[in-house]
């Protein structure tokens, strides 16, 4: 591979902004791939996926270049020679890439892949947590399959097409994709592309959502007719799918704290065809009281850590903070206690976060159902997705139903 000066510089920029900044990795890449109109579809996936690669190993490069944060430009130029090194890429002859000491840079790299929070990029704090909830054994296998590039997913948008015919539809666009077994709506990307310029996305055809964010909304156990909240709905990936499942019959009632991402929510249902989403903008308690025992089903895809995701956000291992950790948690409680009065007797609830941790899943759950709250529910099933063992982002479901005496 041959470096281009305009796109490494590019990089450079965008590390900067993230680790100096405290800019969130997937703006900054947005921002960098609109920087110049002339490059190609390999330029982009240069600038895109060196970026996310450092931030990913941010810790294992800074302490092979020696170098500590906060990083100015030369230190983030040595950070970059010790990717471009390990990468197997031949530097060029430009000077902020002077004097780099390829071969003492693959030596280190040997010796400190002998300790795993150096290997798999972790805090230290973060991988001791890993170890404390998870065991050494499956923490070390699910940090390595955390660190991996994620595939791009697409979920079939069954209120307008089959799976089928949209394999059709995006080969004719010479997008090739493939089944995934087990996974009724979903298609995995063969080659990493623009899937949003399409004409089949922007008809509604399909959503990107990955293969585990998937199981979710068929595990509420939705029918045609229902009347369902999705409590923390977001921008609506979720209250999307369960239209589809529903087959827009019914009512789903989409709420979220922040009203700007219910505004996205809202185009992307029109865009789907989804026509029995409302929103309902969570701005005080009474919004919450006036749903009180009135809906066939809850699904709280609960506030979290994360570190489902690490594979998609990178940076927010960097970003996480114990205090945060101890915070979320006091949250996702007081959401499972206020939200579950919303379902009606004989009704269901579903508990779900993206993280692999059971302090944040299995002990919230039973925390609840141990509570005055909880009492009127029983545990029903529940489902942990590791990264290490499906491919792809960690999750936790539980369903619980509400008793109907």
């Amino acid at each position: 591979m041959r470096l281009h000066r305009n796109l490494v510089f590019a990089v450079i920029d965008g590390l900067n902004l993230i680790f100096n900044e405290g800019e969130y990795a997937d703006k900054v890449v947005e921002k960098l791939l609109k920087r110049d109109k002339r490059w190609g579809s390999r330029d982009r996936a240069f600038v895109a996926e060196t970026t996310y690669d450092i931030v990913r190993w941010k810790r294992l490069y800074a302490e092979i270049a020696e170098v500590r944060e906060p990083f100015d430009r030369e230190n983030l130029w040595r950070i970059f020679a010790v990717w471009a090194t390990l990468k197997g890429i031949n530097l060029p002859d430009w000077k902020q890439l002077a004097g780099t000491p390829t071969r003492r840079i693959k030596g280190k790299f040997d010796e400190l892949s002998k300790t795993r929070k150096l290997k798999e990029s972790v805090p230290d704090w973060l991988d001791a947590l890993g170890e404390k909830e998870l065991g050494n054994a499956v923490w070390t296998k699910e940090l390595h399959a955390l660190n991996q590039q994620a595939d791009v997913i697409l979920r079939t948008n069954t209120l307008k097409t089959t799976k089928k015919d949209l394999q059709h539809i995006l080969a004719e666009s010479e997008i090739k994709t493939s089944f995934l077994k087990a996974y009724p709506d979903a298609l995995v990307l063969e080659e990493r592309t623009n899937v949003f310029t399409t004409d089949a996305f922007q008809n509604g055809l399909f959503e990107v959502q990955d293969a585990s964010s998937q199981k979710v909304a068929a595990f509420l156990e939705v029918a045609p007719g229902m009347r369902v909240a999705d409590t923390c709905a977001g921008a609506g990936g979720k209250s999307l799918h369960l239209a589809a499942l529903m087959q827009n019959k019914g009512q789903i009632i989409a709420m979220d704290i922040y009203e700007n991402k219910l505004k996205v929510l809202k185009r992307r249902a029109k865009r789907n065809g989804a026509h029995n989403i409302e929103t309902r903008w969570i701005e005080n308690t009474k919004v919450i009281k006036k749903l009180h025992n009135s809906l066939d089903r809850v699904l709280i895809d609960a506030p979290c850590s994360g570190l489902g995701v690490l594979r998609r956000n990178p940076d927010a291992k960097w970003k996480l903070q114990p205090e945060f950790l101890t915070e979320i948690k006091k949250t996702q409680q007081q959401i499972l206690q206020d939200y579950a009065k919303m379902v009606k007797p004989g009704g269901k609830l579903v508990y779900a976060t993206c993280s692999v941790l059971p302090s944040e899943n299995q002990e919230q759950v039973k925390t609840f159902l141990t509570s005055e709250s909880g009492k009127d529910f029983t545990f029903v099933k529940d489902e942990k997705v590791l990264a290490h063992k499906s491919g792809f982002d960690g999750f936790y479901m539980a369903l619980l139903e509400r008793k109907t005496n």
